[in-house]
């Protein structure tokens, strides 16, 4: 997504911190714990795939009305086959550096993780290949693979008036998947086409109640730039009121209590729970995000340019991709979090961390500027030619 008429600093930013957010938790040291969830129960993941479908929506609905809708699609696909590209390098480097190093050091925190491949490689390499089988921390983004085919059929269906029965089958669908309806469609297609995969080992993230997320930032995205970036109408107040009520409860309650809502209870904790997104922890997300088309405006005018998460969120994918080999490295050598491990170490582990998605994020920025450079400079010369100029 690279359109200057339609890129925000603020939303790069924003994407940038959930980045910095994502691999703090993911990296395998005790900041996890501290840093997990810091707004409530809500995490990074949420805060990234609705972005992510709202700049998807803002851009790509902007080159359909410029460009044509097979130029769309074409744009949706590209950034499918991208993701899917690495996708497949980051199961490869699983697959094989991880998983030796894992197998060699006798580290259950990975071998664990790749039990399946390790008990059924060749079926687990195809099915990993088709997208089916998707180990803890590869699994989102398989589910952004498929939103990004779909994404293009949405948008044309939604600029024709679509998007309240889309939206409506949106809002169905991840209300089946608190019931198990995931798991009651992949028994159906296993009795017809006997799927080599278990449905545990398809991924954490229940795609049928995550798709809400995509389709509610896709919307809001897609309309927003219909509506001529003309100003959202206002919240009533008593919205507001009832969402900074739950933004503040969810907050003291898991800094007071901890990650796991109440400790024992299961049926409280289900309400809350993240991979099948369960109802309270929605209305957490929706109470959050209610409060921040309220303020964020004013507050973007107000803040400076963040230019550290901005350039981190620019390069969201190759600092999403390098995020996650680091988090596997971390996990191979180191194992899980543990109370036995210095705090040097889990500081020494976050801070190289953190400084690889910057390092990253800078690489990719330079890549892209002498790639631009190295196209003007061709440019450049077939103009010269084509005037007979001496060079």
């Amino acid at each position: 997504m690279r359109s200057t008429d339609t890129r925000r600093w603020e939303l790069d930013a924003l994407r940038g911190l959930m980045l910095i957010l994502m691999t703090t938790t993911h990296l395998p040291t005790r900041y996890a714990s501290i840093t997990g969830q810091p707004l409530g129960f809500v995490s990074a993941a949420e805060g990234f795939v609705f972005l992510s479908a709202y700049m998807a929506g803002l851009v790509y609905a902007a080159r359909g009305r410029r460009d044509g809708e097979l130029a769309m699609r074409r744009a949706f696909w590209g950034r499918a086959v991208a993701l899917y590209a690495c996708q497949i390098a980051l199961i490869g480097f699983a697959f094989t550096v991880i998983a030796g190093l894992a197998v060699a050091g006798r580290q259950p925190a990975v071998t664990d993780l790749l039990a399946f491949y390790l008990a059924q490689p060749l079926t687990a390499m195809l099915s990993a290949a088709l997208l089916l089988y998707s180990p803890a921390l590869l699994d989102i983004l398989p589910i952004y693979i498929v939103f990004m085919v779909v994404s293009p059929l949405v948008i044309m269906h939604g600029r024709r008036g679509a998007w309240g029965w889309m939206l409506g089958l949106s809002l169905a669908l991840w209300f089946g998947a608190q019931f198990g309806l995931g798991p009651l469609l992949h028994g159906a297609l296993q009795r017809v086409v006997a799927l080599p995969v278990r449905y545990q080992d398809m991924g954490a993230f229940e795609i049928l109640a995550w798709q809400f997320l995509w389709m509610l930032g896709l919307w809001m995205g897609a309309t927003r730039h219909e509506a001529g970036q003309k100003p959202m109408p206002p919240i009533p107040r008593w919205m507001l009121l009832l969402a900074l009520f739950m933004a503040l409860l969810c907050l003291v309650w898991r800094h007071a209590i901890g990650q796991v809502p109440l400790p024992g209870v299961d049926a409280v904790n289900r309400m809350f729970d993240k991979w099948t997104l369960g109802p309270l922890r929605l209305l957490d997300f929706m109470a959050l995000l209610l409060l921040a088309l309220h303020f964020g405006p004013g507050l973007a005018h107000r803040l400076p340019r963040l230019r550290a998460l901005e350039l981190l969120g620019r390069a969201s994918l190759q600092v999403f991709c390098a995020h996650l080999v680091m988090s596997l490295v971390a996990l191979a050598l180191l194992g899980a979090t543990t109370d036995q491990r210095s705090w040097w170490i889990d500081t020494a582990v976050l801070v190289l961390g953190l400084a690889g998605l910057w390092a990253t994020a800078w690489a990719t920025r330079a890549l892209e500027r002498w790639r631009r450079g190295g196209a003007g400079r061709v440019g450049s010369a077939v103009r010269v030619r084509a005037s007979g100029a001496p060079r």
